[in-house]
Protein backbone atom coordinates (compact mmCIF):
# COMPACT_ATOMS: atom_id res chain seq x y z
CA UNK A 1 0.00 0.00 0.00
CA UNK A 2 1.02 3.18 -0.84
CA UNK A 3 0.39 6.65 0.49
CA UNK A 4 0.96 10.32 -0.48
CA UNK A 5 1.74 12.38 2.31
CA UNK A 6 -0.35 15.43 3.20
CA UNK A 7 -0.50 18.62 1.59
CA UNK A 8 3.00 20.26 2.32
CA UNK A 9 4.62 23.11 0.25
CA UNK A 10 5.49 23.17 -2.90
CA UNK A 11 7.91 21.20 -4.98
CA UNK A 12 8.16 18.96 -1.59
CA UNK A 13 6.68 14.96 -0.62
CA UNK A 14 6.55 12.54 1.75
CA UNK A 15 5.25 9.36 0.43
CA UNK A 16 4.70 5.78 2.95
CA UNK A 17 4.76 2.57 1.28
CA UNK A 18 3.50 -0.26 3.71
CA UNK A 19 1.36 -2.84 4.49
CA UNK A 20 -0.88 -2.09 7.04
CA UNK A 21 -2.71 -5.38 7.95
CA UNK A 22 -1.05 -7.21 11.15
CA UNK A 23 -2.18 -10.42 12.02
CA UNK A 24 -3.97 -11.02 15.30
CA UNK A 25 -1.01 -11.17 18.53
CA UNK A 26 1.42 -8.96 15.96
CA UNK A 27 3.12 -5.60 16.19
CA UNK A 28 5.13 -5.02 14.32
CA UNK A 29 4.72 -2.54 11.37
CA UNK A 30 7.62 -2.09 8.49
CA UNK A 31 7.38 1.09 6.50
CA UNK A 32 9.01 2.84 3.85
CA UNK A 33 9.28 6.86 3.67
CA UNK A 34 10.48 8.44 0.64
CA UNK A 35 11.31 12.31 0.33
CA UNK A 36 11.62 14.04 -2.44
CA UNK A 37 12.60 17.94 -2.50
CA UNK A 38 12.35 19.36 -5.95
CA UNK A 39 14.46 22.18 -7.45
CA UNK A 40 11.19 24.18 -6.97
CA UNK A 41 10.73 23.68 -3.27
CA UNK A 42 10.09 26.46 -1.28
CA UNK A 43 11.00 26.52 2.03
CA UNK A 44 11.34 29.23 4.13
CA UNK A 45 14.92 30.31 4.68
CA UNK A 46 17.04 33.41 3.38
CA UNK A 47 20.21 31.43 1.37
CA UNK A 48 22.58 30.07 3.46
CA UNK A 49 26.33 30.98 3.45
CA UNK A 50 28.38 28.14 2.17
CA UNK A 51 31.72 26.93 4.11
CA UNK A 52 33.89 24.21 1.72
CA UNK A 53 37.31 22.91 2.86
CA UNK A 54 39.06 20.67 0.92
CA UNK A 55 41.90 18.28 3.01
CA UNK A 56 44.57 17.23 1.29
CA UNK A 57 46.82 14.54 2.31
CA UNK A 58 50.23 15.95 2.17
CA UNK A 59 51.90 13.06 4.32
CA UNK A 60 55.42 11.78 2.91
CA UNK A 61 53.72 8.91 1.48
CA UNK A 62 51.83 10.58 -1.31
CA UNK A 63 55.12 11.30 -3.04
CA UNK A 64 54.64 7.11 -4.18
CA UNK A 65 54.23 6.32 -7.04
CA UNK A 66 54.83 9.08 -9.07
CA UNK A 67 52.06 11.37 -9.81
CA UNK A 68 50.08 10.30 -7.52
CA UNK A 69 50.60 13.80 -5.91
CA UNK A 70 50.03 15.73 -8.92
CA UNK A 71 46.94 13.60 -9.16
CA UNK A 72 46.09 14.97 -5.81
CA UNK A 73 46.87 18.50 -6.37
CA UNK A 74 44.67 18.61 -10.05
CA UNK A 75 41.66 17.27 -8.32
CA UNK A 76 42.02 19.94 -5.74
CA UNK A 77 41.94 22.69 -8.26
CA UNK A 78 39.06 20.92 -10.02
CA UNK A 79 37.21 21.27 -6.70
CA UNK A 80 38.19 24.68 -6.51
CA UNK A 81 36.86 25.87 -9.94
CA UNK A 82 33.35 24.20 -9.28
CA UNK A 83 33.15 26.82 -6.56
CA UNK A 84 29.88 28.66 -6.71
CA UNK A 85 30.84 32.99 -6.46
CA UNK A 86 30.49 33.74 -3.04
CA UNK A 87 31.37 30.46 -1.33
CA UNK A 88 33.78 30.89 2.21
CA UNK A 89 36.65 28.78 1.33
CA UNK A 90 39.55 26.88 2.69
CA UNK A 91 42.34 24.40 1.25
CA UNK A 92 43.47 22.23 4.32
CA UNK A 93 47.23 20.08 4.37
CA UNK A 94 46.55 16.87 6.55
CA UNK A 95 49.68 15.96 7.97
CA UNK A 96 50.23 14.56 11.59
CA UNK A 97 48.74 17.85 12.15
CA UNK A 98 46.59 20.25 9.82
CA UNK A 99 48.00 23.66 8.41
CA UNK A 100 45.88 25.98 5.89
CA UNK A 101 47.55 25.84 2.45
CA UNK A 102 45.30 28.52 1.12
CA UNK A 103 44.87 31.33 2.32
CA UNK A 104 47.34 30.85 4.51
CA UNK A 105 45.88 32.77 7.52
CA UNK A 106 44.01 30.06 8.19
CA UNK A 107 40.57 32.59 7.06
CA UNK A 108 38.01 31.20 4.80
CA UNK A 109 37.91 33.45 1.74
CA UNK A 110 35.01 33.89 -0.58
CA UNK A 111 35.17 32.26 -4.06
CA UNK A 112 35.71 34.18 -6.97
CA UNK A 113 38.08 34.68 -10.05
CA UNK A 114 40.62 36.03 -8.56
CA UNK A 115 40.80 34.28 -5.42
CA UNK A 116 40.07 30.94 -7.81
CA UNK A 117 43.30 31.48 -9.51
CA UNK A 118 45.30 32.17 -7.00
CA UNK A 119 44.28 29.13 -4.70
CA UNK A 120 44.88 27.13 -7.93
CA UNK A 121 48.90 28.76 -8.11
CA UNK A 122 49.62 27.76 -4.48
CA UNK A 123 48.41 24.40 -4.75
CA UNK A 124 50.60 23.52 -7.77
CA UNK A 125 53.37 24.57 -5.23
CA UNK A 126 52.65 21.75 -2.99
CA UNK A 127 55.31 19.26 -1.57
CA UNK A 128 53.92 16.62 0.90
CA UNK A 129 56.07 15.87 4.03
CA UNK A 130 54.75 14.34 6.92
CA UNK A 131 52.86 11.82 8.62
CA UNK A 132 48.77 11.25 8.61
CA UNK A 133 46.61 12.08 11.87
CA UNK A 134 42.95 12.54 10.06
CA UNK A 135 41.21 13.47 13.60
CA UNK A 136 43.60 16.68 13.86
CA UNK A 137 42.23 17.34 10.53
CA UNK A 138 38.69 16.75 11.52
CA UNK A 139 39.07 19.44 14.41
CA UNK A 140 40.71 22.05 12.39
CA UNK A 141 37.88 22.13 9.87
CA UNK A 142 35.38 21.84 13.04
CA UNK A 143 37.03 24.86 14.55
CA UNK A 144 36.94 26.86 11.13
CA UNK A 145 32.75 26.19 10.68
CA UNK A 146 32.32 26.64 14.11
CA UNK A 147 32.53 30.35 12.88
CA UNK A 148 29.31 30.16 10.24
CA UNK A 149 26.64 29.06 12.24
CA UNK A 150 23.50 28.27 9.87
CA UNK A 151 25.79 28.10 7.19
CA UNK A 152 25.75 24.85 4.48
CA UNK A 153 29.00 23.44 5.51
CA UNK A 154 31.17 20.55 3.79
CA UNK A 155 34.49 18.80 3.51
CA UNK A 156 36.35 16.79 1.12
CA UNK A 157 39.14 14.79 2.76
CA UNK A 158 41.26 12.77 0.73
CA UNK A 159 44.05 10.28 1.94
CA UNK A 160 46.07 7.53 0.73
CA UNK A 161 47.47 5.77 4.18
CA UNK A 162 46.02 4.48 7.29
CA UNK A 163 45.66 6.84 10.25
CA UNK A 164 48.76 6.47 11.85
CA UNK A 165 49.76 9.18 14.21
CA UNK A 166 47.18 9.34 16.37
CA UNK A 167 45.16 6.20 18.72
CA UNK A 168 42.09 5.13 17.51
CA UNK A 169 40.60 6.56 20.51
CA UNK A 170 41.77 10.24 19.36
CA UNK A 171 40.23 9.49 15.79
CA UNK A 172 36.70 8.21 17.17
CA UNK A 173 36.51 11.57 19.57
CA UNK A 174 37.40 13.98 16.83
CA UNK A 175 34.52 12.02 14.51
CA UNK A 176 31.81 12.44 17.26
CA UNK A 177 32.64 16.29 18.33
CA UNK A 178 32.41 16.81 14.36
CA UNK A 179 29.07 15.07 14.12
CA UNK A 180 26.11 17.56 12.64
CA UNK A 181 28.94 20.40 12.45
CA UNK A 182 29.73 19.79 9.00
CA UNK A 183 29.23 17.00 5.77
CA UNK A 184 32.40 15.52 4.82
CA UNK A 185 32.81 13.31 1.72
CA UNK A 186 36.00 11.02 1.70
CA UNK A 187 38.15 9.76 -0.88
CA UNK A 188 41.10 7.00 -0.90
CA UNK A 189 43.52 6.69 -3.21
CA UNK A 190 45.49 4.01 -4.13
CA UNK A 191 44.82 0.94 -1.90
CA UNK A 192 47.01 1.75 1.34
CA UNK A 193 44.04 3.71 3.19
CA UNK A 194 42.07 1.76 5.48
CA UNK A 195 38.38 1.73 4.45
CA UNK A 196 36.56 1.07 7.68
CA UNK A 197 38.51 4.38 8.85
CA UNK A 198 37.30 6.49 6.25
CA UNK A 199 33.85 4.84 6.16
CA UNK A 200 33.93 5.80 10.05
CA UNK A 201 34.25 9.55 9.30
CA UNK A 202 32.00 9.56 5.77
CA UNK A 203 28.85 7.86 8.11
CA UNK A 204 29.15 9.92 10.95
CA UNK A 205 29.46 13.18 9.06
CA UNK A 206 26.38 12.24 6.41
CA UNK A 207 29.25 11.91 2.97
CA UNK A 208 30.49 9.35 1.13
CA UNK A 209 33.00 6.77 0.58
CA UNK A 210 34.88 5.51 -2.02
CA UNK A 211 38.32 4.39 -3.57
CA UNK A 212 39.94 6.16 -6.28
CA UNK A 213 42.71 3.44 -7.70
CA UNK A 214 44.38 5.55 -10.21
CA UNK A 215 45.21 9.33 -9.37
CA UNK A 216 44.64 10.26 -12.71
CA UNK A 217 40.84 9.59 -11.90
CA UNK A 218 41.11 12.31 -9.26
CA UNK A 219 40.26 15.65 -10.67
CA UNK A 220 36.98 14.53 -12.45
CA UNK A 221 35.77 12.63 -8.70
CA UNK A 222 36.78 15.93 -6.98
CA UNK A 223 34.75 18.14 -9.51
CA UNK A 224 31.82 15.91 -9.36
CA UNK A 225 31.29 16.04 -5.24
CA UNK A 226 31.98 19.52 -5.44
CA UNK A 227 29.07 19.99 -8.20
CA UNK A 228 26.69 18.03 -5.25
CA UNK A 229 27.79 20.03 -2.73
CA UNK A 230 27.00 23.00 -4.39
CA UNK A 231 23.64 21.95 -5.54
CA UNK A 232 22.27 21.39 -2.08
CA UNK A 233 20.36 24.17 -1.00
CA UNK A 234 18.53 23.49 2.70
CA UNK A 235 21.27 23.10 5.20
CA UNK A 236 19.06 20.83 7.93
CA UNK A 237 16.08 18.43 7.38
CA UNK A 238 14.94 16.71 10.25
CA UNK A 239 12.57 13.31 10.64
CA UNK A 240 9.86 13.67 13.43
CA UNK A 241 8.73 10.30 14.02
CA UNK A 242 5.57 10.33 16.29
CA UNK A 243 4.64 6.99 17.97
CA UNK A 244 1.11 6.24 19.98
CA UNK A 245 1.23 5.84 24.11
CA UNK A 246 2.91 2.54 24.40
CA UNK A 247 4.39 1.87 21.29
CA UNK A 248 8.07 2.26 20.35
CA UNK A 249 10.60 3.37 17.02
CA UNK A 250 12.58 0.08 16.26
CA UNK A 251 14.79 1.54 14.04
CA UNK A 252 15.13 4.15 11.03
CA UNK A 253 17.13 3.18 8.37
CA UNK A 254 18.15 5.41 4.94
CA UNK A 255 17.80 2.70 2.55
CA UNK A 256 18.32 4.61 -0.79
CA UNK A 257 20.46 5.93 -2.35
CA UNK A 258 22.74 4.17 0.53
CA UNK A 259 22.30 2.32 3.59
CA UNK A 260 22.93 4.03 6.97
CA UNK A 261 21.45 3.31 10.47
CA UNK A 262 20.26 6.81 11.92
CA UNK A 263 18.40 4.98 15.10
CA UNK A 264 21.23 6.15 16.99
CA UNK A 265 20.72 9.61 15.92
CA UNK A 266 17.66 10.17 18.04
CA UNK A 267 16.72 13.13 19.92
CA UNK A 268 13.99 12.78 22.12
CA UNK A 269 11.46 15.67 22.41
CA UNK A 270 8.59 13.93 23.97
CA UNK A 271 8.04 10.49 25.30
CA UNK A 272 6.23 9.79 21.68
CA UNK A 273 8.50 12.50 19.24
CA UNK A 274 11.68 11.65 18.21
CA UNK A 275 13.56 13.48 15.87
CA UNK A 276 16.28 12.18 13.02
CA UNK A 277 18.82 14.40 11.27
CA UNK A 278 18.82 13.76 7.82
CA UNK A 279 21.40 16.14 7.12
CA UNK A 280 21.76 18.28 4.06
CA UNK A 281 19.82 18.03 0.80
CA UNK A 282 19.46 20.14 -2.59
CA UNK A 283 16.93 18.79 -5.33
CA UNK A 284 16.90 15.13 -4.93
CA UNK A 285 15.01 12.17 -3.36
CA UNK A 286 15.78 9.50 -0.38
CA UNK A 287 14.48 6.57 1.09
CA UNK A 288 13.52 5.34 4.77
CA UNK A 289 12.92 2.55 6.70
CA UNK A 290 11.11 3.12 9.37
CA UNK A 291 10.08 0.12 11.93
CA UNK A 292 7.23 0.47 14.48
CA UNK A 293 6.65 -2.13 17.20
CA UNK A 294 2.88 -0.97 18.68
CA UNK A 295 0.33 -2.74 20.79
CA UNK A 296 -1.34 -5.79 19.58
CA UNK A 297 -4.83 -5.49 19.00
CA UNK A 298 -7.50 -7.76 18.11
CA UNK A 299 -9.03 -8.22 14.25
CA UNK A 300 -10.97 -5.37 13.12
CA UNK A 301 -8.86 -2.57 15.18
CA UNK A 302 -7.36 -0.09 13.30
CA UNK A 303 -4.76 2.53 14.82
CA UNK A 304 -2.08 5.02 13.89
CA UNK A 305 1.30 3.59 14.22
CA UNK A 306 3.48 6.57 13.62
CA UNK A 307 2.99 9.95 12.06
CA UNK A 308 5.91 11.30 9.91
CA UNK A 309 6.67 15.06 9.47
CA UNK A 310 9.53 16.37 7.52
CA UNK A 311 10.72 20.18 9.20
CA UNK A 312 13.44 22.17 8.26
CA UNK A 313 13.91 24.15 11.49
CA UNK A 314 10.50 25.08 12.43
CA UNK A 315 8.87 24.88 9.19
CA UNK A 316 6.88 21.93 8.50
CA UNK A 317 7.27 20.80 4.63
CA UNK A 318 5.73 17.20 4.63
CA UNK A 319 3.65 14.55 6.12
CA UNK A 320 2.81 10.90 5.92
CA UNK A 321 1.04 8.40 8.17
CA UNK A 322 1.69 4.67 9.12
CA UNK A 323 -1.41 2.56 10.09
CA UNK A 324 -2.24 -0.64 11.34
CA UNK A 325 -5.09 -2.31 10.90
CA UNK A 326 -5.75 -6.09 12.23
CA UNK A 327 -7.12 -8.62 10.39
CA UNK A 328 -8.20 -12.26 11.07
CA UNK A 329 -7.54 -12.83 7.10
CA UNK A 330 -3.98 -14.41 6.34
CA UNK A 331 -3.69 -13.35 2.73
CA UNK A 332 -3.53 -9.78 3.88
CA UNK A 333 -1.96 -9.85 6.74
CA UNK A 334 1.14 -12.17 4.96
CA UNK A 335 1.66 -9.78 2.21
CA UNK A 336 4.76 -8.41 2.49
CA UNK A 337 5.36 -4.74 1.08
CA UNK A 338 7.89 -5.08 -2.08
CA UNK A 339 9.59 -2.00 -1.21
CA UNK A 340 9.86 -3.12 2.12
CA UNK A 341 11.09 -6.57 0.87
CA UNK A 342 13.76 -4.89 -1.43
CA UNK A 343 15.34 -2.81 0.61
CA UNK A 344 15.51 -5.18 3.48
CA UNK A 345 17.33 -7.26 0.97
CA UNK A 346 19.83 -4.38 0.13
CA UNK A 347 20.28 -3.61 3.78
CA UNK A 348 21.10 -7.68 3.87
CA UNK A 349 23.33 -7.28 1.04
CA UNK A 350 25.65 -4.81 2.49
CA UNK A 351 26.24 -6.54 5.92
CA UNK A 352 27.38 -9.58 4.50
CA UNK A 353 29.24 -8.15 1.63
CA UNK A 354 31.00 -6.61 4.69
CA UNK A 355 31.21 -9.63 6.43
CA UNK A 356 32.44 -12.03 3.94
CA UNK A 357 35.32 -9.45 3.46
CA UNK A 358 36.41 -9.36 7.10
CA UNK A 359 36.28 -13.42 6.87
CA UNK A 360 38.17 -13.12 4.05
CA UNK A 361 40.84 -10.91 5.08
CA UNK A 362 41.51 -13.30 8.47
CA UNK A 363 41.40 -16.48 6.28
CA UNK A 364 38.08 -17.49 7.36
CA UNK A 365 37.64 -19.28 3.94
CA UNK A 366 33.84 -21.19 4.70
CA UNK A 367 32.32 -17.93 6.36
CA UNK A 368 33.97 -15.54 3.20
CA UNK A 369 32.34 -17.80 1.01
CA UNK A 370 29.05 -18.03 2.64
CA UNK A 371 28.61 -14.86 3.16
CA UNK A 372 29.88 -13.53 -0.22
CA UNK A 373 27.66 -16.21 -2.26
CA UNK A 374 24.32 -15.13 -0.13
CA UNK A 375 25.41 -11.22 -1.43
CA UNK A 376 25.71 -12.34 -4.88
CA UNK A 377 22.26 -14.05 -4.51
CA UNK A 378 20.80 -10.91 -3.04
CA UNK A 379 22.48 -8.51 -5.91
CA UNK A 380 20.98 -10.49 -9.28
CA UNK A 381 17.64 -10.97 -6.87
CA UNK A 382 17.46 -7.40 -6.74
CA UNK A 383 18.40 -6.29 -9.96
CA UNK A 384 21.92 -4.33 -8.25
CA UNK A 385 23.86 -5.43 -11.50
CA UNK A 386 27.08 -2.54 -10.37
CA UNK A 387 27.03 -4.91 -6.97
CA UNK A 388 26.87 -8.34 -9.45
CA UNK A 389 30.01 -6.99 -11.13
CA UNK A 390 32.35 -6.11 -7.70
CA UNK A 391 31.30 -9.06 -6.39
CA UNK A 392 32.64 -11.04 -9.47
CA UNK A 393 35.66 -9.96 -9.20
CA UNK A 394 36.23 -11.63 -5.86
CA UNK A 395 34.27 -14.71 -5.88
CA UNK A 396 32.65 -17.25 -8.72
CA UNK A 397 29.17 -18.88 -8.73
CA UNK A 398 28.45 -21.50 -10.72
CA UNK A 399 25.29 -20.36 -12.43
CA UNK A 400 24.17 -24.18 -12.69
CA UNK A 401 24.99 -25.83 -9.53
CA UNK A 402 25.19 -22.81 -7.47
CA UNK A 403 28.59 -23.99 -6.12
CA UNK A 404 30.64 -20.81 -5.05
CA UNK A 405 34.55 -20.31 -4.35
CA UNK A 406 36.66 -17.54 -3.67
CA UNK A 407 39.19 -16.15 -6.32
CA UNK A 408 42.10 -17.04 -5.81
CA UNK A 409 43.99 -14.01 -7.03
CA UNK A 410 42.14 -10.50 -6.39
CA UNK A 411 43.39 -7.12 -7.20
CA UNK A 412 43.51 -5.01 -3.71
CA UNK A 413 41.45 -2.08 -5.72
CA UNK A 414 39.08 -4.89 -6.80
CA UNK A 415 38.54 -5.60 -2.88
CA UNK A 416 38.13 -2.24 -1.64
CA UNK A 417 36.09 -0.84 -4.06
CA UNK A 418 33.46 -3.40 -3.10
CA UNK A 419 33.90 -3.10 0.94
CA UNK A 420 33.72 1.37 0.45
CA UNK A 421 30.74 0.73 -2.10
CA UNK A 422 28.82 -1.84 -0.37
CA UNK A 423 26.04 0.66 0.84
CA UNK A 424 24.94 1.64 -2.07
CA UNK A 425 21.58 0.26 -3.14
CA UNK A 426 19.48 -0.26 -6.21
CA UNK A 427 16.55 1.55 -6.22
CA UNK A 428 12.77 0.37 -6.65
CA UNK A 429 10.21 2.47 -7.56
CA UNK A 430 7.45 3.39 -5.27
CA UNK A 431 3.86 1.50 -5.48
CA UNK A 432 0.64 2.71 -7.41
CA UNK A 433 -1.40 4.64 -4.52
CA UNK A 434 -3.80 1.91 -3.22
Amino acid sequence: MSSAGQEGIPGFSVDVDHNPYLPEGSGTVDAIVSITVGSDAAVDAAPAERVEAIIVDCSTSMLKPAGKFDGAKRATVAAIDELSDGTYFIVVAGTASAAPIYPLDGVPTRANAATKAEAARVVDGLWPNGGTAMGTWLAYVRDIVGQYPGALTHAILLTDGKDEHETTEQLQQEIALSVGRFTCDCRGVGTAWRVDELRSISSALMGTVDIVADADDLAEDFAAMMRTSMGKSIPDLTLRVWTPAGATVEFVKQVAPTVEDLTHRRVEVSGQIGEYPLGSWGAEDRDYHVQVAVEPAAAGKEKLAARMTVVAGDQVLGQGLVNALWTAEVALSARINRRVAHYTGQAELADAVQQGLAARRDGDVATATAKLQRAMELAVESGNDDKVAELGKVIDVDERTGTARLKREVAAADEMALDARSTKTARVRKENPA
